[in-house]
């Protein structure tokens, strides 16, 4: 790529407009590129999920940014993982840890796969994910996820987050990094004769020019979707959730250091723990109940219903854009789609859209097979999460409210969703399948499995037969020793955070 002055102009800031500005400023550095982003004052923050899977910490990484700068600004926690509570109601399974991946999870990951495929062939043995993997412990007493140096075993983690206020943060980084940030409202955008953005026109009367446009604007999608006309492709046959509701309680002085998913009547809620607050959020389906009821149900649960906490309203669409990258823009965040935040991958998405986009730019063909395999390979992306979101509902086991009855039912899945659990619950081996399909890349087979046996998608009990010396080959009791004496290396959650707020 030639070194000349290159403009980019990203339109919409938040938490995606801000990575991306972060993430080419660092890449960019030695190119001698010009990184403006223009945010309207008038938009205020979505903020649907403030949790994040361990590519967060990747992220910080790359733009050198330590814990200690950023945690307690952004009232951050850890996350080790996410606890699942009532979205079955099969025996032993009402709830289940599904943990992020620990060093020291290798010493106990073959007897949950021996144990997991043993049962599918009708042998009682122990399958709840909770008792295989470190995580479910470190999240048990509160732990936070960073060994010592001499326990040399890599812990991935993730974080929860004020969204708003890592948006500012990270502002402020890619203001040290020589990104400048205006403030207007861009009311057109116009394209040039062969149809690629030429500028933005703001209601300021002010023009604003670049070779290269990044679209973060939301829902609305305000170059990619309402200027260049790019289709989106709904998901809502798949996925019925639509809407949420969120409200605030307060937080404890020792915040859990996981996610809590719990099934309702007409969706799920989230607790995120921060260090000044804990949020709650309902994420729910208008087909089958309304914002106030939504609202109900969620004071009831909380304790809230005499509160005057003031609750908020959010709606969204469930899809994706057929293409990322089209002409001069680049749509990241929720202009180039949003699958719900259950498994918390937004952030991710975007992470993975800018670096692949930076390595497809660098190699300065901007061909349309450039565009075309990079495009493949973010859609890809997105199915892949899609599906792993929707086997949630799917294989749910509640048939209370015509909710989850329709969800339990739900024929509109993918053929690879499709075959993955055929695989499963024909005893097979779904590794393979996940291979054959290239889709270990994205959720890897301990993911899917942990999906699939802490929901209980096992033969029921009365079907199982008692196994032979062969089959109880790993002893539970030391198990549960190796993870304990592992959990003994690890610090406690609210003295780290203590520590963070210290530094900071």
């Amino acid at each position: 790529m030639s070194s000349g002055n290159k403009r980019v102009v990203i339109l919409g800031g938040g938490t995606a407009g801000w990575i991306a500005a972060n993430l080419m400023a660092k890449h960019w550095e030695q190119a001698g590129f010009d990184i403006t982003l223009v945010e309207s004052p008038n938009i205020g923050i979505i903020g649907v999920g403030e949790g994040s899977t361990p590519p967060l910490k990747e992220f910080m990484d790359v733009i050198d940014v330590k814990e200690e700068e950023w945690m307690h600004e952004c009232n951050a926690t850890y996350k080790v993982g996410i606890r699942f509570n009532d979205w079955s109601v099969k025996p032993g399974f009402n709830t289940y840890f599904h943990p992020f991946y620990s060093k020291c999870d290798d010493h106990t990951i073959p007897a949950f796969f021996h144990n997991s495929f043993l049962i599918r062939k009708g042998v009682d043995l122990e399958g709840l994910p909770d008792h295989f993997f470190l995580g479910a412990q470190l999240a048990e007493k509160k732990l936070a996820p960073l060994p010592p140096e001499n326990f040399p075993f890599e812990t991935s983690y993730g974080y929860h987050f004020d969204s708003g206020l890592l948006g500012k943060f990270l502002a402020k980084v890619a203001a040290r990094r020589g990104v400048k940030y205006v403030q207007a409202t861009v009311n057109q955008v116009l394209l040039d004769d062969v149809g690629n953005v030429d500028c933005l026109k703001t209601e300021e009367g002010e023009t604003i020019k670049a070779d290269l446009y990044v679209d973060s604007t939301g829902f609305k999608g305000q170059i990619m979707q309402q200027t260049l006309k790019v289709p989106f492709l709904d998901f809502g046959q798949s996925l019925f959730n639509d809407a949420a509701v969120v409200l605030p309680t307060p937080q404890g002085d020792n915040p859990r250091c996981q996610t809590t998913s719990t099934a309702m009547k007409y969706g799920w809620r989230w607790d995120i723990p921060l260090t000044h607050r804990v949020g709650n959020g309902y994420v729910y389906s208008s087909r089958f109940c309304d914002a106030d009821k939504a609202e109900t149900e969620l004071r009831e649960t909380l304790g809230l219903l005499d509160s005057d906490v003031e609750a908020r309203h959010l709606k969204f669409k469930v899809g994706r854009v057929e293409n990322h990258w089209v002409k001069n823009c680049l749509a990241v965040g929720l202009s180039q789609g949003f699958i719900e935040p259950l498994e918390a991958t937004a952030l991710d998405m975007v992470q993975e859209t800018v670096v692949r986009f930076i390595e497809a730019y660098n190699k300065g063909d901007y061909s349309q097979a450039d565009r075309d395999a990079f495009n493949e390979r973010i859609s890809g992306r997105f199915d892949a999460v899609r599906d792993y979101i929707v086997a949630h509902f799917r294989i749910v086991s509640r048939t209370d409210t015509d909710y989850w009855r329709a969800c339990g039912s739900n024929e509109k899945i993918s053929d690879s969703l499709r075959q993955i659990l055929t695989s499963w619950v024909q005893g097979r081996n779904i590794t393979q399948e996940l291979e054959s399909q290239k889709l270990d890349v994205y959720f890897p087979n301990i993911s899917w499995n942990c999906l699939l046996t802490g929901k209980g998608i096992y033969p029921e009990k009365s079907q199982l037969r008692p196994g032979n010396e062969k089959a109880h080959k790993y002893k539970m009791a030391d198990i549960k020793k190796f993870i304990h004496g592992c959990s003994l290396n690890y610090p406690s959650h609210k003295a780290r955070l203590a520590e963070l707020a210290k530094a900071s």
